[in-house]
């Protein structure tokens, strides 16, 4: 009997251990070799990406790390009422890509990809990949263009032509910083021999 309970223990704390870390983001995310190298299903879904879409993987890298950390059930902050009394979210954002509903119903009905979940490495990485190309048609943007292709992400292609952005210095100094790490990322992923 008390093997028993012994080997329920043991099943019960190493499954709590799965169930405590659900998504939990790489370490050390200022370093992309060490990313994609303790998650090389990563490196796999960017090139994907790149290939179809022709946005570079650093890019991509450097625009997961603002919107999500690399978590992939990352969520906007919850409101409060009254400061206390919990309200929803800030809005429907979710995932790697930090995709909104409407936006990510639009990409599976553009693309067909029914099944897609922004939970998923491969689909966020997709959805970055077809969204920034079509900043590109819209915009003229290139897809290298870390910093304003950012812009146009947070602020949505209308708001990017209208440039509601300029009225948000906050907002260009993290387009700014995402341009930097695009440029980091890309350094380092070039030393290791990732692109």
């Amino acid at each position: 009997m008390l093997k028993l309970l012994h080997a329920f223990l043991l099943v019960l704390f190493v499954a709590s251990c799965g169930i405590m870390t659900p998504g939990s983001a790489p370490k050390n995310l200022d370093n992309a070799c060490s990313i994609v190298q303790q998650r090389p299903h990563y490196m796999r879904a960017f090139n994907a990406t790149e290939r179809k879409w022709g946005v570079p993987v650093n890019v991509q890298m450097a625009i997961i790390y603002q919107e999500s950390k690399f978590k992939k059930a990352a969520k906007t902050p919850r409101k409060y009422f009254l400061g206390v009394i919990p309200s929803g979210r800030q809005s429907s954002a979710y995932g790697y890509a930090q995709a909104l509903d409407g936006t990510w119903s639009e990409y599976k009905k553009s693309t067909g990809r029914f099944a897609a979940r922004r939970s998923s490495i491969r689909d966020a990485a997709d959805f970055m990949g077809w969204y920034m190309t079509e900043t590109k048609r819209r915009t003229g943007v290139a897809l290298s263009d870390a910093r304003n292709q950012y812009l146009a992400y947070h602020e949505g292609q209308s708001g990017y032509i209208r440039g509601t952005y300029r009225k948000k210095p906050w907002l260009i100094e993290i387009a700014n910083n995402v341009a930097n790490r695009s440029e980091t990322y890309r350094r380092q992923l070039k030393s290791c021999g990732k692109i």
